[in-house]
């Protein structure tokens, strides 16, 4: 699928850091795509020249290395790959996920379909780790209900849920110039950005239902998204209090905070961060039912029970 002016329909925007190994894996996937009018945008954060010999070897025309002079993080990295990209679409990779074939092509069938002038289109998503192997989320939105709430709030005891992960955000050019990632933020900027954007109107959210993009939680790589920095992440939900419910404030200190906080030890937040989901969210039953689960009982059980319990075949 290549129109006449050879101008890509989507652009693939991957930032990446000192690891030129894992990066090639999450570049192959991409250009694999059955999908082939793209251009691939690999931005890396800062001088790394054993990446850049590593992409090299590639060769595939498709393919764009952009070397930063310096590091600026990944909403900067992100960014600037959007201010490169020459397609209508972007696509979002993390360089250590990888893509299923068919992923661009579905995707970029139901943003042509949708109602909404700026779809953002994700889809599910195959979760790698050391206990199995899980198909997140485990359910889509329902309709009318709050994005905050669809991603923060839940109704079990496994997480899993509700969410969207970076690697499967599908969306215009032309919204993520109107509205790019917030560059302070060096964690949670993806859903920071998910609940900006879908205060505007003319933008909804829509999913691939079936699992498009593979997450390597298994392989013990140092993420962001893993660093336990509980402060950081109860400044990061303060500061964005108007973009969520209450329900939705109290369900992310009830879990992703106090999970942060529990993993590092810290029991001196205990009661000051079930205070917080006290008086400025709504929590129900269920959030102090995992609220004292996540303080009371240890990963490492939660994570057998669940595999036990909750293991969503990979068919």
């Amino acid at each position: 699928m290549v129109n006449e002016s050879s101008q890509p329909v989507i652009s693939v925007v991957i930032p990446t850091r000192n690891r030129p190994q894992i990066v090639v894996r999450g570049v192959k996937s991409a250009l694999s795509q059955t999908l082939q009018s793209i251009e691939v945008i690999v931005i890396i954060d800062g001088p790394d020249q054993e990446t850049v010999n590593a992409l090299c070897k590639i060769g595939d025309p498709r393919l764009r290395v952009i070397e930063l002079l310096k590091n600026i993080g990944p909403s900067g990295a992100r960014n600037t790959g959007v201010r490169e990209a020459k397609g209508t679409w972007i696509a979002f990779l993390d360089d250590d996920d990888e893509w299923l074939p068919q992923k661009l092509q579905l995707q970029l069938e139901v943003a042509n379909n949708s109602n909404y002038d700026f779809p953002v289109v994700a889809s599910r998503f195959i979760s790698l780790t050391p206990k199995g192997e899980f198909i997140c989320p485990r359910r889509l939105p329902k309709l009318s209900e709050p994005l905050s709430e669809y991603l923060f709030v839940r109704n079990s005891f496994f997480k899993g849920e509700g969410c969207i992960q970076t690697s499967t955000i599908f969306v215009k050019k032309e919204m993520m110039e109107k509205m790019p990632l917030e560059e302070k933020f060096y964690r949670h900027e993806d859903w920071e950005w998910l609940l900006r954007v879908s205060a505007i109107k003319g933008v909804g959210v829509e999913f691939v239902p079936e699992a498009m993009a593979i997450w390597h939680s298994e392989m013990g790589i140092k993420r962001l998204s893993n660093v336990n920095d509980w402060k950081y992440s109860l400044d990061w939900i303060r500061s964005i209090r108007n973009l969520v419910t209450r329900k939705a404030y109290s369900g992310f200190i009830a879990t992703i905070v106090s999970h942060s906080a529990s993993l590092v030890g810290d029991w001196r937040a205990f009661f000051p961060l079930l205070w917080e989901a006290i008086r400025w969210g709504k929590p129900r039953p269920i959030d102090i039912c995992l609220y004292l689960t996540i303080w009371l009982i240890p990963q490492n059980i939660r994570q057998q029970i669940r595999s036990v319990l909750n293991k969503n075949p990979i068919t």
